[in-house]
């Protein structure tokens, strides 16, 4: 029976959408807006010159402008035919440069961070990703939530495969390093206020870098001013470990999760361990954490697996917070007017069932 549920699931992951391809189109062609992202890898260069699911120990840096399409939904993303991009409807990249030298990536960061608050926000992918699906993903949270400040990327040598499940945890701590040198990076060309967001098994990569941070510089812990994980692929006794070795942790920080994710199920069958962070249904677990646990269920569609950056309603939602600090700070009371649903409590950890606001005021949200 657990074998047949595996191969069910990984019929399922494997029927997904075409998988994501870097077109490079002249800028003048591009019709939608554009988004630069910074990117840290220590994925290996292919001879194309995109970086593919090798593993490099040496880490790299690179930049990318990432043009929006005017002609999609809010949460989609759509990757080109290799040879017949369609710029209305298809993310293309109309720039890139892949450093030669530290120095230069620096300086370029710190131009950016100058003109932009000196605010950075680092995207981590999950399983079973391509380098180009992560870049894209960021520009495209970033633009849909409408997010402030400079946009990175830190990219691991995911192999890009549904059957890849176990090459992608290994290569999770094989890249705890790099991720910790981005954010290093990152503050030392200017940043002063860092939000890291981590997706699915990333968010196991992100916490393991936060524990070697938080173990050998205190200096590095004050500039991260939240931390976001999106259906975190971690068993929650792992996670509580991470959290206790961690000490204070960067606030506010922000758990989506839903019982309703088919990844994280299928995780849990290869791993043999049920506990999932990104799919509890109680945060008695967590009780003596400072976290809030977003419950996204309700919004849930398709594998269920990245709700926040996909789900129209829900990104629409959250783009009406405005305030991240104020929405999510210590007083569970002072949420109940920013965010519809029920708030539970648990000691320290807060979890909120996110609710439509179609079901509560009976208007449609379009």
């Amino acid at each position: 029976m657990r074998v047949l549920a595996f191969t069910t699931l990984m019929i399922v992951l494997s029927a997904c959408t075409p998988r994501g391809v870097m077109v490079v189109v002249p800028p003048e062609t591009a019709e939608g807006p554009i988004s630069t992202v910074f990117v840290g890898t220590t994925r290996g260069l292919e001879g194309s010159g995109v970086f593919g699911g090798q593993r490099a120990e040496e880490m790299r840096f690179a930049r990318y402008d990432v043009a929006i399409p005017p002609q999609r939904n809010v949460g989609e993303i759509k990757y080109p035919a290799p040879r017949r991009p369609n710029v209305s409807t298809d993310f293309v990249t109309t720039d890139q440069r892949i450093y030669s030298a530290e120095t230069d990536f620096r300086r370029d960061l710190n131009q950016a961070l100058s003109a932009n608050g000196r605010e950075a926000i680092i995207f981590v992918h999950g399983f079973n990703n391509t380098f180009t699906e992560g870049l894209y993903r960021i520009a495209q949270l970033r633009h849909d939530l409408e997010v402030p400040g400079v946009a990175l990327h830190y990219s691991w040598p995911s192999a890009a495969e549904p059957l890849g499940y176990v090459y992608d945890r290994d290569s999770v701590v094989f890249a705890r390093t790099g991720l910790e040198e981005l954010i290093r990076e990152t503050i030392a060309a200017g940043a002063t206020r860092v939000t890291l967001v981590a997706h699915s098994m990333g968010s196991f990569l992100s916490m393991e870098a936060l524990r070697d941070i938080a173990l050998k510089d205190g200096r590095i812990m004050p500039q991260l001013r939240g931390v976001v994980l999106i259906s975190p692929d971690i068993d929650v006794e792992v996670f509580r470990m991470q959290a206790k070795d961690i000490g204070t942790l960067p606030q506010p920080f922000l758990i989506f999760g839903s019982d309703r994710d088919r990844v994280l199920r299928l995780s849990a069958l290869i791993t043999g361990q049920q506990g999932r962070l990104g799919s509890l249904d109680s945060v008695e677990q967590l009780s003596e954490l400072e976290v809030t646990y977003l419950d996204v269920g309700a919004f849930s569609q398709g594998s269920g697996h990245f709700v926040p950056g996909t789900s129209p309603a829900l990104i629409r939602l959250l783009g009406r917070i405005g305030d991240v600090d104020q929405a999510f700070g210590n007083d569970a009371a002072g949420r109940a007017g920013l965010l519809p649903g029920v708030i539970l409590t648990a000691r320290s950890a807060t979890r909120i069932i996110l609710t439509p606001v179609a079901e509560i005021t009976g208007d449609a949200l379009n």
